[in-house]
């Protein structure tokens, strides 16, 4: 038996001997049908781990929202879903990947390929991640993966809102941002624009989609005032939400999804190590958790638990942009200040009376400028070389990237900043951003939208508490005078 093994082992070895040169050409060639498939399958896969972030953002901010808006927030984050869907498809996907100038797109609208099965080519993308081989995977599949993206970048606009902004102020503002405003700034890196060409690097969107999405958050606060009750005297009030269960449970599924927003950045499997930005993204998660425990004893003293949940996002999105640029212990070093800057910044905006009940700018904006920055600190060079990474400042590198990427900060938040400053005072000044107080008094559920999220907690529901109704009855009919027969 064991001659018979070698033998075969011998066969088997000459015979891809022989293939080698077949396996070359075909290298040579391109992409094989296996390595599109495979790409197509771990973007697809990484595209609904991102959706299912939707989930997440619904459980977050219902947990840190009071009980009489939980509907409200649930319908917000399923409309505004659906909008960006339809925005993306329409004239987003364009602006931010079609062929164009060094400001935006100007090709591809409504998803209309040269070829429905050809590579994303067929749109004319020059997306930095070409550079790569995202080009081996189909136009839809692309298209599909951006468009999450783009979806998260809008539901952290509206987390600094909650319990105060009309249903029509979400719709209108969910319009413009998902169909022009995050594109464009989308397209000045990732379809090949003036910040790309500068060399300015975002892996996954610190700053592309987290940054932006907390710059417009910071100008729809500040537009919309604070909750009624917020600030007394000119001092903060807090306002706790109703359910930190519920809170965590959205931390944990963002956490999950986040495998799909960084790892699935690849835009490809074969050849590349996914799973090395899996591991930066879990570790910078998991100091980004000790962080901000460490700063809220600090803070507060106490040990926080919502501030633990937004350490493990501060560290999460501040590993987006550096994840395939750094080392393991960078990825500590980058998710341990994250989680640690994000409670005392918490403390900076309840004293300058910004009112921001999930604590999204800490954990979006200000994490994801240092993020953003910290390529330009911790890059390791030769990772993702294809891509020109040069060492960072911290290990002898210059500060030329570390430049760039602050110039591309300042770009990301002005342009956006201003942008959705024009829309909500547009916004303000037509329709209404901003509920009545009776309204918001009353919660939006029952204003807004009819009916409470949890209606048996505010309203008689008949047969709503059984076991009580028969406990009753019980208690009733022992007090009930019996007769002798």
């Amino acid at each position: 038996m064991r001659l018979r093994s070698l033998r075969m082992t011998s066969v088997a070895a000459g015979l891809l001997l022989l293939g080698v040169p077949g396996l070359a050409a075909a290298a040579e060639e391109g992409p094989t049908p296996t390595d599109i498939a495979v790409n197509s399958m771990w973007v697809v896969l990484g595209a609904i781990l991102v959706l299912f972030m939707q989930a997440g953002f619904a459980m977050l901010e219902i947990g840190l929202s009071r009980m009489k808006n939980a509907g409200a927030v649930a319908g917000k984050i399923v409309i505004n879903l659906s909008i960006a869907i339809l925005m993306f498809w329409a004239t987003g996907f364009a602006l931010a990947f079609g062929d164009g100038d060094g400001f935006w797109g100007q090709m591809g609208w409504f998803l209309n390929a040269t070829d429905a099965a050809a590579d994303t080519n067929s749109l004319g993308l020059n997306s930095f991640m070409n550079a790569i081989g995202a080009y081996n995977i189909p136009v839809e599949a692309f298209f599909f993966f951006q468009v999450v993206f783009c979806a998260v970048s809008l539901a952290i606009v509206f987390g600094t809102m909650l319990d105060r902004t009309k249903f029509i102020g979400y719709i209108i503002f969910a319009v413009v941002f998902t169909g022009f405003i995050y594109p464009i700034v989308a397209h000045w890196t990732w379809g090949g624009g003036w910040l790309y060409q500068d060399g300015f690097l975002d892996f996954a969107g610190s700053s592309i989609v987290h940054l932006q999405g907390a710059t417009a958050a910071l100008i729809g606060t500040l537009v919309l005032g604070p909750r009624i009750g917020k600030f007394r005297d000119g001092k903060p009030q807090p306002i706790p939400g109703h359910s930190i269960p519920l809170f965590m449970l959205g931390v944990i599924i963002l956490w999950v999804g986040w495998m799909g927003f960084n790892a699935g950045s690849t835009l490809g499997a074969v050849g590349l190590n996914f799973a090395d930005i899996a591991v930066n993204t879990n570790l910078a998660a998991a100091a980004g958790v000790i962080g901000a425990t460490i700063g809220a004893l600090l803070v507060f003293r106490t040990l926080d638990v919502s501030q633990m949940g937004n350490g493990a996002i501060a560290g999460l999105v501040a590993i987006t942009a550096p994840c395939a640029f750094v080392d393991p212990w960078a990825a500590v070093v980058i998710g341990l200040v994250a989680g640690l800057i994000a409670p005392p910044i918490v403390v900076l905006l309840d004293k300058i009376r910004i009112d921001d009940p999930i604590g999204a700018i800490p954990v979006h904006g200000i994490a994801g400028i240092w993020g953003t920055l910290a390529i330009g600190l911790f890059a390791t060079e030769g990772r993702l070389g294809e891509l020109g990474v040069s060492q960072g400042l911290l290990l002898g590198g210059s500060a030329e990237q570390l430049w760039v990427q602050f110039y591309g900060i300042a770009a990301t938040i002005g342009f956006t900043g201003a942008a959705t400053l024009i829309v909500f005072l547009a916004i303000k000044y037509t329709v209404g951003l901003r509920v009545s107080e009776d309204e918001e008094l009353a919660g939006l559920d029952i204003s807004e939208h009819g009916m409470y999220g949890y209606p048996e907690q505010f309203i008689e529901v008949p047969g709503a508490f059984p076991e009580a109704t028969r406990h009753s009855a019980g208690m009733a009919s022992l007090s009930r005078p019996t007769t002798s027969g």
